[in-house]
């Protein structure tokens, strides 16, 4: 049984990362997805936490008969040298890591192979949170259980909310 790592922050979860899942789990019997940042929340970056993230996926996931996969926060670890070994001893052994960033790419190079995943143009979370405050369609890039999740949450009225404090 072979079993990949895939690492993000999924601030929010998109259709590019599940594009990525997908592609990844026609390689691989098994999904360890890590959420990284996971301590970190409420900030420009990482507006939602660990378990909105979590949860994000969780009902993303199975209504796209995805069910192979097991979620592992992984909060910040401020050792780029021992950042590979700190993750070895959140997640199950994993086989190869998938990444579609270049730092996590450089750092788990050197033990295990890395598979770059392909990232989809106009589809970042970056691009998501920035169209939240400029109150523009987010929606579209994002699958259904995530669009309505943030509703749910009032995630647009966090992220807008939370950019106002940090100009």
């Amino acid at each position: 049984m072979t079993r990949g790592l895939f690492i993000g922050r999924f601030q929010p979860f998109h259709l590019g990362h599940l594009n990525d899942i997908k592609n990844a789990l026609k390689e691989v019997d098994e999904l360890v997805i890590g959420v990284g940042s996971s301590d970190e929340k409420h900030t420009k970056e990482n507006p939602f936490t660990v378990k909105e993230r979590i949860e994000m996926m969780d009902l993303v996931l199975p209504n796209n008969d995805i069910q192979n996969y097991t979620v592992f926060p992984i909060p910040d670890f401020h050792d780029d040298k021992r950042w590979v070994e700190h993750i070895e001893t959140l997640v199950p052994e994993f086989d190869l890591v998938y990444t579609g960033n270049k730092w996590t790419e450089k750092c788990f190079k050197k033990k295990y192979k890395v598979k770059k995943v392909k990232i989809i143009k106009g589809i970042s979370s970056t691009i998501i949170r920035h169209k939240m405050i400029k109150n523009q369609d987010w929606k579209a890039i994002v699958p259904k259980e995530t669009a309505d999740y943030i509703k749910k949450i009032n995630g647009v009225r966090r992220v807008k909310r939370i950019n106002s404090k940090s100009k």
